[in-house]
């Protein structure tokens, strides 16, 4: 349960705060992100596995250019009503999550007080008329000009939401050697829109978006070129430990969740002389989409060095050409020396994406850094079902 935040009644001064347990201190929560876009099948997929989660984040609320809140997800209709009473029946926290990633009208709302004031009592006030647990701040892309005027914002949530949970998804944040590996460092480097120890003091839960790397890690991108890699994963525990270590300097391990996604990435990818990669982004999907496509171009998936599974093809060519029906590791050393050999340059595509395999290694990595948790973006029955069997009897 929740420590509340303030004392009441005649004996203000005389009441005190419960430490929290020894055991409570170290439960491990998972928590997982349900999309507005899958609302029913999300819901459908999450009920029977209840037991397995500590909170669920109906992902529904976007916020509007006047402050206001647009409610994509129809919270208080079904299923999702159906829903929340049930998971409140086995004590899972319901969170929802209201979430932009506009970075200018952030700026408008929290660079004013009259508006940030505003703000703060809207989501109180809708998280108190709802009988919501708490509410999950997901505001990306914010300048860092606007680092203060979102710390204050987070004070002032956290003073009004009471005993009702503040929780914050922030972008990861990868060490600027890693980030900048065999490059200059700039000197704007480390100016971020993120207070990490402002969010360390109002926020009861940290998730951190260790997702999407793609090649933010040039140490580790740099490092799987030079011996003909190839290397995109969605989030490598190698890379996603770095954030952490990193971030746990200024936040509570006990307040932090690593972000785990279930989804995955396609890229285009072409091959240059001297073990030179670009990666296009095609698109996501979810691992229904590899499976199929693998047979059709009679490819058998491997596992990667991030984890992951993963697979390459030629779109419309025959079975003869270089990197189709080979694995992907051949498939990169052939690319490679076709490159270095014609001193031109190959393309294909990349399928990559984490399955239940790569979720229990994150499982792994969590435990292994002390941290509270994982949260899982997202859980939507497009997912890996395997999920749920890792995921069995993890919390505690």
């Amino acid at each position: 349960m929740k420590v509340m935040k303030y004392a009441y009644g005649l004996l203000g001064l005389a009441l005190f705060v419960l430490p929290v347990s020894a055991s409570a201190a170290t439960s491990f929560e998972i928590s997982g992100w349900m999309p507005y876009w899958r609302s029913a099948t999300s819901t459908r997929d999450v009920l029977p596995h209840l037991d397995e989660l500590t909170e669920v984040n109906p992902f529904v609320y976007t916020l509007k250019n006047d402050g206001t809140f647009l409610d994509n997800g129809k919270m208080g209709e079904e299923p999702w009503k159906s829903f929340i009473v049930a998971a409140k029946a086995k004590k899972v926290r319901v969170i929802p999550t209201i979430m932009t990633s506009n970075g200018e009208l952030l700026h408008k709302l929290l660079s004013n007080s009259t508006s940030r004031i505003a703000l703060e009592d809207r989501i109180t006030k809708l998280v108190k008329d709802n009988n919501f647990d708490g509410i999950d701040i997901d505001f990306e892309g914010k300048k860092a000009e606007d680092k203060a005027y979102f710390a204050t914002f987070l004070k002032g949530l956290y003073q009004r939401m009471g005993n009702k949970w503040v929780m914050c998804t922030i972008e990861s944040r990868t060490p600027v050697e890693s980030r900048y590996f065999g490059t200059e460092i700039p000197k704007d480097a480390t100016i971020y829109a993120n207070d990490f120890k402002a969010i360390n003091k109002y926020c009861d839960r940290v998730r951190i978006m260790a997702y999407d790397q793609q090649g933010i890690d040039q140490q580790l991108a740099t490092q799987a070129a030079s011996s003909s890699q190839i290397y995109a994963p969605v989030a490598d525990p190698l890379c996603v430990e770095k954030v952490i270590k990193l971030i746990s300097r200024d936040i509570k391990k006990s307040k932090i969740l690593i972000g785990v996604p279930t989804y995955g990435y396609e890229y285009e990818v072409t091959v240059y002389a001297q073990n030179q990669y670009a990666y296009k982004i095609l698109w996501t999907f979810n691992p229904g989409y590899a499976w199929p496509l693998a047979a059709q171009y009679g490819v058998t998936p491997s596992r990667n060095t991030a984890g992951e599974m993963f697979f390459t093809y030629t779109p419309n060519t025959t079975p003869s050409a270089p990197v189709s029906g080979a694995s992907a590791l051949l498939a990169a050393t052939a690319a490679s020396v076709y490159a270095d050999t014609y001193n031109s340059h190959l393309t294909f595509n990349l399928v990559d994406w984490p399955d239940a395999a790569s979720i229990a290694q994150k499982v792994a990595l969590a435990k292994k850094l002390g941290v509270r948790g994982i949260a899982i973006f997202k859980l939507d029955g497009g997912q890996d079902p395997n999920i749920w069997n890792v995921l069995k009897g993890v919390k505690q």
